[in-house]
């Protein structure tokens, strides 16, 4: 018996309620706010971090600063890319 579509949105909104809350809560408030995605502070603040780390380690000769100023950009960098290639789990799973 196929599902009905009261079903599949329930089931959406299932799915929806536990991978982004606060994305949720907004749109059954009337005001939506960015999706999880898209939102990216966290990122600009440890790229912001790191970029201070590889300057710091250039302006004083300390190559194990610079180092690590340049793995935690590698890092801050990947936290921008990373929502793209996550896979939203069908329910149930």
């Amino acid at each position: 018996m196929p599902e009905s579509d009261d079903e599949k949105i329930a089931d959406l909104e299932a799915v929806l309620w536990h991978d982004d809350p606060r994305f949720a809560r907004g749109l059954g408030k009337g005001r939506p706010r960015r999706p999880r995605e898209y939102r990216r502070g966290r990122a600009w603040l440890a790229l912001a971090i790191a970029l201070a780390a590889v300057v710091t380690g250039v302006v004083l000769p300390q190559g194990l600063l610079l180092a690590a100023g340049l793995v935690m950009t590698a890092m801050a960098v990947n936290l921008f890319e990373s929502a793209r290639g996550r896979r939203i789990r069908p329910p149930g799973s």
